[in-house]
């Protein structure tokens, strides 16, 4: 029946069956289903190249997927600290909140006897490394800020990219909910943040300021605002930000636990000095970025990497893939701080003589496993953007991995010039053909029009397919748009 029915269709149009098979493969592959949003560890955008306007024709697609991912967070947001389901010890839900998320509790009482706030509290609670206690994101202070940091960055840059104004009020009204406004604005400190549970927690340790290091992406959003004279973004909303940023930089400068992190010398560290750096710019503070930039480079990148390009702090947790790749993504950002301040750190080198490069280099040598391979990619796309890849390795690797989705992704936009093959090598030429002019059975020489039906009721299909997975994704779980953060 099913053969009778395609022959038929055949028969009728004038098309033969290879022919309208390839046409049916364009139309599909000219269609592509939206993205849910991936949030990257870290990462700093140029707003110098994002105002120029200038860019590669290559970046087409990743534009689009900006603007994508710009309205998907914009369906989820605005995001406050207020929204959270349970109070800090301090009793003000205007503090920042998170549970140390691999901490266990070790009770002696079975734990259906009791409340769950009376294990969070009596209990003591250990730590398994790697281990992930699912519980720790019912309250999801760190997911709301990592979400509307997403979400301040892409809608600034769609302002520039689409044009709207409705970006820039995404922006904005994210900006104020989280920072500024009376009802809804978080305290300036993470005195509670990774909290370790039971009697002997109840307070914020040093871990729990790298929650807040997509500050990154945060002054990367103010940023394009700023210097692109945003009708929306005022005199009055910029210094009330700075003055909220420079009450924050102070407690990262004085706070004990904050200290600490500053001195951690793995991912810790690294994502430390993402923060602090990229919020000195933001108040204009550009001589102490400098400075803050200098110092990692200084001293802990010295001794991160090895002569071979392995990162040892990283490589002996237990999801070496995943710690390697989120230290580069540090790494990158703050050589990225450092090339807008003036500060050319690409080259700077460790104690035993490696290089970003060195290392993103090795890490791109050793397999995911069961751990996600694409938490390298935006790094490779971006030291091949600096480096260059005058032989093609990076292009290639990215082929082999990843074929043609990179050009789709939004960091392709901003990590550039990256020279990608496969849009050189294996663009598609789409030629449209003519059905055939020999008849087949009763069908006149040109076939019927109707096939054109059929393509445009696919086009319908695929198009409100595409519909329905965006609004999958603005509904879906928060946690879901956005990859878990974890020390």
């Amino acid at each position: 029946m099913f053969r009778f029915l395609v022959d038929s269709m055949l028969v009728s149009s004038g098309y033969s069956f290879c022919q309208l098979f390839l046409l049916v493969a364009i139309l599909l592959g000219s269609l592509r289903l939206g993205t849910c949003v991936t949030s990257y560890a870290n990462d700093f955008v140029d707003p110098r190249y994002v105002l120029s306007r200038t860019f590669s024709p290559n970046t087409v697609e990743a534009q689009k997927t900006i603007v994508l991912w710009a309205d998907q967070l914009a369906a989820k947001g605005p995001w406050s600290v207020m929204n959270k389901p349970i109070t800090p010890p301090s009793g003000n839900k205007h503090d920042y909140m998170s549970w140390s998320p691999y901490s266990w509790p070790e009770c002696s009482t079975n734990e259906t006897e009791i409340t769950p706030e009376e294990v969070w509290t009596m209990c003591p609670f250990v730590t398994k490394d790697g281990l992930f206690n699912p519980d720790a994101r019912l309250v999801n202070d760190v997911g709301s800020f990592s979400a509307m940091a997403d979400a301040v960055l892409y809608n600034s840059l769609a302002w520039v990219l689409d044009g709207s104004s409705r970006y820039s009020e995404n922006a904005v009204l994210f900006l104020r909910t989280w920072f500024l406004d009376t009802n809804t604005a978080m305290a300036p400190h993470l005195n509670y943040a990774q909290m370790k549970r039971g009697p002997d927690g109840q307070n914020g340790s040093h871990t729990g300021v790298l929650d807040l290091k997509c500050m990154t992406k945060i002054a990367s959003g103010v940023l394009v605002l700023r210097l692109g004279n945003a009708s929306i973004w005022t005199p009055d909303l910029d210094r009330r930000l700075i003055r909220w940023a420079r009450e924050y930089i102070g407690w990262l400068q004085e706070s004990p636990i904050a200290i600490l992190e500053s001195e951690a010398v793995n991912n810790h560290g690294s994502f430390y000095y993402n923060q602090l750096a990229a919020l000195q710019i933001l108040v204009g503070d550009n001589i102490g970025a400098r400075q803050t930039i200098m110092r990692y480079f200084d001293t802990l990148f010295v001794n991160q990497t090895a002569a071979n390009g392995d990162q040892p702090l990283e490589s002996a947790r237990t999801r070496p893939y995943h710690y390697r790749a989120y230290n580069l993504a540090a790494m990158i950002t703050n050589a990225k701080l450092g090339s807008y301040l003036g500060c050319d750190v690409w080259n700077n080198t460790s104690g035993s003589g490696a290089t970003v490069q060195t290392a993103l280099d090795y890490a791109m040598t050793l397999p995911a496993g069961n751990e996600t391979a694409s938490e390298l990619y935006p790094s490779i796309v971006a030291v091949a953007s600096i480096y260059g890849d005058p032989h093609g390795k990076y292009a290639s690797f990215m082929e082999q991995v990843d074929p043609g989705r990179v050009m789709r992704d939004s960091h392709f936009f901003w990590n550039q010039p990256f020279s990608y093959r496969r849009s050189e090598e294996s663009t598609l030429t789409v030629v449209f053909l003519r059905p055939s002019r020999e008849p087949m059975g009763n069908a006149n020489s040109y076939g019927s029009p109707w096939i054109l039906w059929v393509v445009a009721y696919l086009a319908a299909t695929i198009f409100v397919a595409n519909l329905v997975f965006v609004r999958r994704c603005a509904r879906g779980r928060q946690d879901t748009l956005i990859n878990v953060d974890l020390q």
